[in-house]
């Protein structure tokens, strides 16, 4: 899909691959209203435009991001509203799909590529200080029945994504998973994150995983909770 992206603009990679195809598989209610967070060109907004949201608002602290996502939307005729801000100042009400590329990647600080480019995937130290903050969140954002998506490296510690989200109220599990090289980023940081234990000595490909997180009625969580309970190994 050939999209309008400024410089500066983050590019639909791997990670935006398997965030859509985990869309692609999900059911949209009627009417379902949408937040796309951190959407760059607005690929994953679009997308939930074609699979049938109603409304949908893409989000990203980038003001060429944000004009990205309104052009390409508008470029098609879909029903997206893009925003400029943080996600949450800018999202109102409840969705019944919140989709997610957040920032990942650990980063050691002021040095090691701080322009402002690297705002795409820079994250703090463990790579988790937009994660942390969608999670917590989730439930805030979430209509009943509501699904996230958030796509993220395995770098920044899904297990803990899980945990967060499940101590949350929200069922949560790993959906999809991709292993693929590192990119120039990665590459570039690969000798710190052997220092900081985060990949081991020569590893040069990460892995990608969909954390899908739905907020459950109060009424149906027991059922729920005993189904996934029986699936424990």
């Amino acid at each position: 899909m050939w999209l309008l992206r400024p410089p500066g603009v983050y590019a639909p990679q791997g990670d935006s691959e398997l965030l859509l195809e985990a869309l692609a598989g999900t059911t949209f209610p009627p009417g379902a209203r949408m937040l796309d967070v951190c959407t760059g060109t607005g690929v994953v907004a679009l997308a939930g435009a074609r699979l049938g949201a109603r409304e949908v608002h893409a989000v990203d602290i980038s003001a060429r991001a944000a004009l990205a996502a309104a052009w390409n939307a508008r470029l098609r005729g879909l029903p997206v509203r893009a925003h400029r801000g943080d996600f949450l100042e800018r999202a109102t009400g409840r969705f019944d799909i919140v989709t997610a590329n957040p920032p990942y990647v650990p980063y050691a600080g002021p040095g090691q590529d701080s322009g402002r480019r690297a705002r795409a995937w820079n994250a703090g130290r463990d790579g988790r200080r937009f994660v942390d903050r969608l999670c917590e969140a989730a439930p805030r954002l979430l209509a009943n029945d509501g699904v996230l998506l958030m796509v993220h490296s395995r770098l920044c510690g899904p297990d803990r994504t899980l945990e967060m989200l499940r101590g949350s109220g929200l069922d949560a599990a790993v959906t999809a998973r991709r292993v693929q090289p590192f990119g120039p980023v990665l590459r570039a940081r690969a000798r710190w994150l052997e220092q900081q234990q985060l990949i081991s000595p020569g590893q040069r490909h990460e892995e990608l995983v969909v954390i899908r997180a739905d907020l459950v009625p109060a009424r149906e969580r027991p059922e729920r909770e005993e189904r996934s309970a029986s699936r424990q190994p």
